[in-house]
């Protein structure tokens, strides 16, 4: 299960994550963002409660970022031990410019 909230401040949008974000629920998280990015140039995820990430969640990460492109950045922040892990070995911790 992974429970989404959203806080926008004028084009700046934080997406905080808790749970998992798996198969079952990045389509969820995929049609979210793309109702909610409009207009938007920050857009940050925080992760600090997500315990999971399966390839399909990595999948809509990398999704939000080519939906923000050349208009903004992207941000992801407060990632634990378990889920840097995960972006390390698949490599998506370049991708996404995770440090």
């Amino acid at each position: 299960m992974l429970l989404i909230q959203k806080t926008k401040k004028g084009d700046k949008l934080t997406i905080s994550l808790e749970g998992q974000l798996d198969t079952n629920s990045a389509q969820d998280l995929e049609e979210m963002i793309d109702d909610a990015i409009k207009g938007i140039r920050h857009l940050v995820f925080d992760l600090e409660k997500l315990t999971f990430i399966s390839s399909a969640g990595l999948r809509i990460l990398l999704y939000a970022k080519k939906q923000i492109g050349g208009r903004g950045k992207m941000e992801i922040i407060n990632i634990s031990h378990v889920v840097y892990e995960v972006f390390e070995v698949t490599g998506f911790a370049g991708m996404l410019g995770i440090e």
